[in-house]
């Protein structure tokens, strides 16, 4: 819940500095600012949502449709957030059901996945990512409409971070989970980690064996800070 109209300039600031990426780039800002985003960037990266209803539309007053989202102009939608699982109480079910929505509307589903502090230290990291994959992810996924994102609720906006060891085990393991449940198809989905992703550890973190990507919290408030991350990605 960041951005104003005024925000608009640091999106500008990011086109006119970007240049030819070596990776794709992703910004989802809040559902007021999607259009006026749109025809600022002009195409320039790609747009998504913060979050979409799992239903088409309808007398569902406050919330915003996966077809509204793409009207907007996003081509993508985050689901899942642990924010949303923890304050609204969101489950798994809701989370597959709002991904079918956003198919639906021809958008890719980023779906968020991870444990908290107390499921880790528990020793119930991986059966707790593995059960969110398990019922939050529809079969139906394949690369070209399901991301997932590894974010461990305990290093989301505290500083944080995982290990390089914890990070390479965690994404090792949602990619047989992935196997598991989606066949080949699971192999190839993206797997993006966000966990207090910044300039200083961008690099590491994305050098790491199954990390395809970064899902960027406070660090892309500013567009120097986001440029810097993604100035980290070594490849395509």
């Amino acid at each position: 819940m960041n951005g104003l109209a005024a925000s608009l300039a640091q999106l500008t600031q990011l086109k006119e500095s970007l240049g030819q990426p070596r990776c794709d780039v992703l910004v989802c800002p809040p559902f007021t600012l999607i259009a006026q985003a749109a025809w600022t960037v002009k195409s320039a990266f790609a747009l998504g949502g913060q979050d979409c209803s799992d239903q088409a539309g309808g007398a569902y007053t406050g919330d915003v449709s996966a077809a509204m989202l793409k009207d907007a102009g996003a081509s993508h939608v985050i689901l899942g957030h642990s924010e949303r699982r923890k304050i609204h109480g969101e489950s798994d079910a809701l989370v597959a059901a709002k991904a079918r929505q956003a198919w639906a509307a021809g958008l890719t589903a980023i779906i968020c996945i991870g444990e908290t502090q107390a499921e880790r230290d528990a020793g119930d990291a991986n059966s707790i990512c593995h059960g969110q994959i398990a019922a939050g992810v529809p079969k139906e996924a394949t690369p070209q409409n399901t991301v997932i994102a590894y974010e461990p609720v305990w290093a989301i906006g505290t500083g944080r971070t995982a290990t390089r060891e914890d990070i390479a085990a965690m994404h090792a393991h949602l990619r047989n989970c992935l196997a598991e449940k989606l066949g080949e198809a699971g192999r190839a989905l993206r797997i993006l980690y966000g966990g207090s992703v910044n300039p200083a550890n961008a690099a590491e973190i994305l050098g790491l064996a199954d990390v395809d990507g970064a899902l960027v919290g406070g660090a892309s408030l500013k567009a120097g800070d986001f440029l810097a991350i993604i100035a980290a990605v070594k490849g395509t």
